[in-house]
């Protein structure tokens, strides 16, 4: 199976006066004065170790005292932005057990772990530095897709909720075996519809570690969901398989899987289920949708080779003569939903 390669590191785009109205519009802004870079002035780290012993690549940091004080008190109020509305009755009850940072992907995260003393729960979230493509990626993700994604904004910086599940690879290397044959043919259906999901979206690079597995009880079975956790390619590659996780080697077990469990019928049966689910969802948020494509269609956030390479080969695939005339990231998502739409009435 040959690997799908990304040459170039992805710049961060900037959030335009455009999106930004849009954001506030749709309660996606908050007012709380606390930047990306405030959490950048830690004074000594240490790596962070798997229970493995292996290094996870992320960086444990630490604060001088006093600093330390004035970013948990602001932490824990974008918590209760993300999770409350800013209901500030459990600040009392909230504590920041770690800060860790994460120095290999192209956002830099910061991963705040804050727990509750009261009952000794914890929740998780990420504050980087916004990109208007990722943006648009978790933007996309909430209003195409099955799942809801949580996320505000401040100035030049990004605070997502984390999302819940096994990541990927994890999953194919420690869990995967133990799936009873029945379990393994649906997380094939999933991996098929996830696959679809990310070529109409045009979310990219979804390799393993890029998505988790969220194993969910049903009765007397137990079902699978798949999810993307990382948003930065979102829209800028040229290369059409980017967008498909079937063309990565690190999902060739999930790849030899569907072929095994799936017959040809089956995958394009879950194709369509996918397509008819997007279509339901475009035009129960019709409204917003085309707001959010408007703004991104006037937006450059990725380079001019890139979209002509990706229109040239979407044309190619789906006989589309309109992908031809698209100059921009977001005239191809647009072209390539209205594709689904007609073809989904032609199908009924």
């Amino acid at each position: 199976m040959k690997d799908v390669k990304i040459a170039f590191r992805k710049p961060i785009y900037p959030v335009s006066e455009a999106l930004n109205q849009y954001l506030e519009k749709h309660n996606r802004t908050t007012k709380i004065q606390f930047l990306y870079e405030d959490l950048l002035r830690f004074s000594d780290s240490v790596n962070i170790l798997d229970k493995e012993g292996k290094d996870t690549l992320w960086l444990g940091v630490l604060y001088p005292e006093h600093e330390f004080k004035e970013i948990e008190a602001n932490l824990n109020k974008i918590y209760t932005l993300l999770h409350s509305d800013g209901d500030e009755a459990t600040l009392p009850y909230l504590k920041v057990d770690t800060i860790d940072f994460c120095t290999f992907g192209n956002s830099k995260p910061f991963r705040i772990r804050v727990r509750n003393i009261l009952n000794d729960n914890h929740t998780n979230f990420y504050i980087k530095q916004a990109d208007a493509s990722r943006i648009y990626g978790l933007e996309i993700e909430d209003l195409l897709s099955p799942n809801r994604v949580n996320f505000l904004i401040y100035k030049n910086t990004l605070i997502e909720e984390h999302i819940l599940g096994i990541p990927g690879d994890i999953f194919i290397q420690k869990h995967l075996f133990n799936c009873t044959e029945l379990e393994k043919a649906q997380i094939s259906k999933e991996f098929v519809k996830f696959n679809e999901r990310c070529l109409i979206g045009l979310l990219g690079d979804m390799r393993s570690y890029n998505y988790v597995i969220i194993p969910i009880h049903d009765f007397d079975q137990v079902i699978y969901r798949i999810r993307p956790i990382d948003f930065d390619q979102q829209s800028y590659e040229g290369n059409l398989k980017v967008y498909l996780p079937q063309y990565f080697k690190e999902n060739s077990a999930m790849v030899n899987m569907v072929l095994e469990k799936l017959k040809p019928n089956s995958i394009e049966q879950y194709r369509k289920e996918v397509r008819s689910q997007i279509v339901k969802r475009v035009t129960s948020s019709k409204n917003r949708f085309s707001e959010l494509i408007s703004i991104m269609k006037q937006e450059d956030i990725a380079p001019e080779a890139n979209v002509i390479e990706l229109k040239t080969a979407l044309q190619k695939l789906t006989y589309d003569v309109n992908f031809k005339y698209c100059k921009t990231m977001g005239d191809i998502i647009e072209t390539g939903i209205n594709f689904v739409l007609r073809n989904h009435k032609k199908a009924y």
